[in-house]
Order: structure tokens, then sequence, then C-alpha cells
């Protein structure tokens, strides 16, 4: 099949790390967008995207666009794609899709639109006056922005943030992507100490051990494109290899510590089930009491939100013991998540660098030291 056009859905603020690692994996046309990467491919660049990347969130394979003021417009723009090249007569496809600053703005009445148009297309291809739907799914998707009008086809399924290995969590759950993100933006590639002092859950320190050694992060999932009719099963089993045949071996030194039990009792057992449970170190402890591991290193960590987990004066007050125990660890480079606008008043020195980040809705800034003491 010729090259076609594929999307990446990120959160806010990832779009350069995202389009960063599609050019590692040797993609082609890759584009940085608002909330978005876009690239072009074959069903192996479709294929390695969504087994390799971590900080994406899906991949979507763009079937058209076209102007839609009217609902006219958009039933004959997707009645007009090439559905059957993709969906066969037995296949499942259901509609979802959002609308944004356009004419047509009622998301249930595009839905039936675009399910309708889909409908005829493909019952006058395949002959049938009815589509059973009873095969794999492969689920359409529309984005409606200012009238212009993109179709997709979900080739990931579940959200690329759904590892495989995160079974149960915490209260406070960090998503895999910006996880990954943040180890990324530490620069943290299994040479330094690596400690997450609030690990909650272990996903920071679980997907540092993954990008350590190199392991795919979507080795332990499957992808709605698995079971497509219209990409080769070896397509997978040849990418599958390549990802397995690039890790790494070697000895990290990881460490996740919480003050809660029952946390740290999680973080083993997700990062058993990631296959990275022998590289990584757990253990309960206070983050402002315990002394430093080691003499320097890496510290990426996700303290308690004040409107998550704990009142905001609790917090706070986290904040300042938690700066006063590390200000002069001048060794150890800290990124620290949070959503309090304070952050640095509280901790006691202002950030070298910060940057604005999104954990689901929740507008957050990774707060990133590395130059040594700067007083708030």
């Amino acid at each position: 099949m010729d090259l076609m056009d594929f999307s990446v859905p990120c959160l806010f603020g990832l779009e350069g790390l995202v389009g960063e690692e599609l050019r590692r994996l040797k993609l082609a046309d890759v584009r940085a967008e608002n909330g978005s990467v876009r690239f072009r491919g074959g069903w192996e660049a479709m294929a390695a995207a969504n087994l390799r990347m971590r900080m994406g969130e899906r991949v979507l394979l763009r079937l058209g666009a076209f102007p839609a003021h009217s609902f006219e417009e958009l039933f004959q723009g997707v009645k007009a794609l090439p559905l059957e090249d993709f969906i066969p007569k037995t296949g499942r496809f259901p509609v979802k899709g959002y609308c944004l600053d356009s004419q047509l703005h009622s998301v249930p009445d595009c839905q039936a639109i675009v399910k309708k148009a889909a409908v005829e297309r493909l019952g006058v291809r395949y002959g049938l006056n009815w589509l059973p739907e009873t095969g794999e799914l492969y689920q359409l998707q529309f984005a409606i922005r200012k009238d212009e009008a993109e179709i997709f086809l979900d080739t990931s399924g579940a959200g690329l943030h759904k590892r495989g290995y995160r079974a149960v969590g915490n209260d406070a759950p960090l998503r895999e992507t910006l996880a990954a993100a943040m180890v990324e933006l530490a620069r943290y590639r299994g040479r330094d100490y690596f400690w997450d002092p609030f690990c909650g859950s272990g996903t920071i320190v679980i997907e540092a051990a993954l990008i350590a050694r190199n392991r795919a992060p979507g080795q332990l999932r499957s992808f709605s494109a698995q079971s497509w009719s219209c990409v080769p099963a070896e397509v997978w089993d040849r990418v599958r290899a390549e990802a397995k045949d690039t890790e790494f071996r070697g000895e990290y030194r990881l460490l996740g510590s919480d003050n809660d039990p029952k946390s740290v009792s999680i973080a083993m057992s997700n990062a058993k089930k990631a296959g990275v449970g022998n590289l990584i170190r757990f253990e309960e402890a206070d983050a402002t009491k315990r002394d430093l591991p080691a003499e320097g290193g890496v510290i990426v960590c996700n303290p308690p939100y004040g409107e998550r987990m704990m009142e905001q004066r609790s917090a706070k007050r986290l904040y300042q013991a938690f700066g006063k125990h590390i200000r002069y660890a001048d060794g150890w480079k800290k990124y620290i998540i949070t959503s309090e606008p304070e952050f640095e008043h509280y901790f006691g020195a202002r950030a070298d660098k910060k940057r604005k980040l999104y954990n689901g809705m929740i507008q957050c800034c990774l707060y990133q030291y590395y130059k040594g003491e700067r007083r708030a």
C-alpha cells in the first residue's frame, strides 16, 4: 500500500517531544501541531509508532479531510472516502468525535451523519442492504474544526498510556505518557542514580526503567489494528522482534520510595508486571527525612497536589519540608511536577526552568532544578 497519513494526539505541551521520538523511529514527514503530531508511512510505521512511542496517546490513520459547513457536506465527504479499503463487510465501525468552532456543533448529530454515510458507502461496495458488524473493531473518528472535517480510523484501541502493567493504582495516578515525558525531560538514560521519593503506584520509576532498558512500552499489550484484515500479521511480528533486539542489558540504580506502605506494595506489583521489577528497589520512606541514596543523580517526582489528596495547607507544608531537606543536594538534578502555582515559594528555591504540562485536565508545571541552589 502507498504511504498513508497518520495523526498522533498527545497531551498539550508534549508535541515537540512526541515529534522527536517519531523522528528517532525514522518515520517520514513528522510535523508537530497543536495537540498532535503527524507523520507518513506504511503499516510498519503504524505498528512501530504504536509499539514504541512513549509519549503519544494513540495512532490515528487519516482517511481524508474536506469542508463541512453543513450536514450534507459532512455526509457527502464521508461517503466519498474509500472506507472499503480498510473496513471489511463484517467489520464493526462505531463513530465518535468532536466539533470545535464550527457551524456543526452537535456531536450526536454528526456521529449519526458519519455513521449513515459510512453505512451507505460500504453497503453499496459490498452489495448489502444491511451490514452485520459482527467482526473486528474499526473505530471511526471525526474531528470538525473551523468547518473543516477530518476522518480517522483508530489503530490503537485503548490509549497508548495503558501499557498493560498498571492494573491498580493509588489515589492520584499520573498518566504513563506524562511520566515518560518527565523522564525524557530529565535526560535520564540509565547512567545516573534515579530516585522518585513520592513513587505512589510506581509509574515514574517504571517508565524510567523502561527507558533505561530501551524496552518498547507496548510490548505487553495488543492494538486494534493487529486484528485488521488489511494489515499483514507479519508486520507486527517483525516490528515486535526488531523492538526486542534493540533492548539494552545492564544494571541500573533506580529507587522508588513512598511513606504509604500500600502504595509501595502496589508499585512493586506493577514493576513486576512491567518486567522491570528486578531493576528497581522500592522502600517505605518519608521523602522529607530519608537520607539521599547517593551523592548525586536525578530526582523525578509527582508530590501530592493540594486539590487531589491532601488539604492545600498540608501539601504546602510538605513542599516546604521537602525543599528544606534537599535544598543543598547540588549533586542531584530535580524535576518536580505540581499544580501549585506558588510551588517555588514553598519549596524555597526558584527553578532553573519551568515547563507547562497537563496531567489529564489538570494544568501543572514541571519545575526543573539542575544548576544548584537559587533562593526563591
